[in-house]
């Protein structure tokens, strides 16, 4: 899916897997208990989505802008929060400030340049 607009949408308990979504914005959007296993997200803006009690299980997270999104109680095992070679740094670079992460599942979560990455949690890599 490219450059569609769920900002704002009640998609609590939406079902998906294996999706490539790109330039797509959930900002907004309640995903609440939504099941998103094995999908990639390429610039996509989840500010201030509501992801609480997600299974994200193998995500792609690459130029994503999570700032302020709700991931408390997500189950974000073995997903991927990485960057986009744009260029042009801090642009493509995934950004999880003052997301929440309280109670997630962030078992082998990789990282690699992202920003605002809680210190004290998982993953590997270079953190941003």
């Amino acid at each position: 899916m490219r450059r569609e607009n769920f900002a704002g949408q009640n998609l609590t308990s939406a079902r998906t897997s294996q999706l490539r979504f790109s330039g797509c914005s959930f900002s907004g959007a309640d995903l609440r208990h939504a099941t998103l296993d094995g999908c990639s997200f390429t610039f996509c803006d989840f500010t201030g989505a509501n992801l609480r009690g997600a299974s994200l299980r193998g995500v792609s997270l690459a130029g994503c802008d999570l700032r302020g999104a709700d991931l408390r109680d997500t189950d974000l095992t073995d997903a991927r929060f990485g960057s986009v070679n744009t260029g042009a740094p801090p642009h493509g670079l995934t950004d999880v400030t003052g997301a929440r992460f309280e109670g997630a599942s962030l078992r082998d979560v990789r990282t690699e340049d992202i920003i605002g990455w809680p210190t004290g949690r998982g993953g590997s890599g270079g953190h941003g």
